[in-house]
């Protein structure tokens, strides 16, 4: 296992894993689970914009955003607004109880983060975080979602 403990494929995938599993639990009173708590996260932060563009973001079909937005509306979580900059666009906007919900969640999130990265100090994991957020970055923009393979043509 010396071989595999050395693959970065491999690590991501035992982390990501791990981390599926927990939030998972997390977020399973969140319509749409990790998709509905991703839009909740970009209405809480003023990012969600218009659908399309979250769907873009996202890389989810628009279809599917539709009934995911749909869903956390009928729980109260989200409402959609007219965006004043362009009338024919709905911005997705946070409600209060859709704030407590993420609050909550985003809360529990953190806890799993730090359970995964616990034994490293302070200073370590916040480089992890640091680092991964720079990769996750380059990687994005290198090989967005909406074009999935181009990074393997790539190389």
């Amino acid at each position: 296992m010396k071989g595999l403990r050395q693959d970065l494929g491999f690590n991501l995938g035992v982390l990501f894993r791990a981390y599926v599993k927990a939030s998972n639990v997390v977020l399973a009173d969140i319509p749409g689970g990790p998709r509905g708590y991703q839009i909740l996260t970009a209405a809480v932060h003023g990012d969600a914009g218009s659908q399309v563009a979250l769907c873009r973001e996202l890389g989810v079909d628009r279809t599917v955003m539709t009934y995911l937005v749909d869903d956390l509306e009928k729980a109260g979580l989200v409402r959609r607004e007219p965006d004043p900059r362009d009338r024919r666009n709905r911005r997705i906007v946070i409600t209060e109880g859709g704030r407590e919900t993420w609050e909550h969640a985003e809360r529990r999130l953190r806890a799993v983060g730090a359970h995964l990265l616990g034994d490293l100090p302070e200073a370590e994991a916040t480089a992890f975080r640091q680092t991964l957020e720079h990769l996750a970055r380059r990687a994005d923009a290198a090989d967005p979602v909406s074009h999935r393979c181009q990074l393997v043509e790539d190389l």
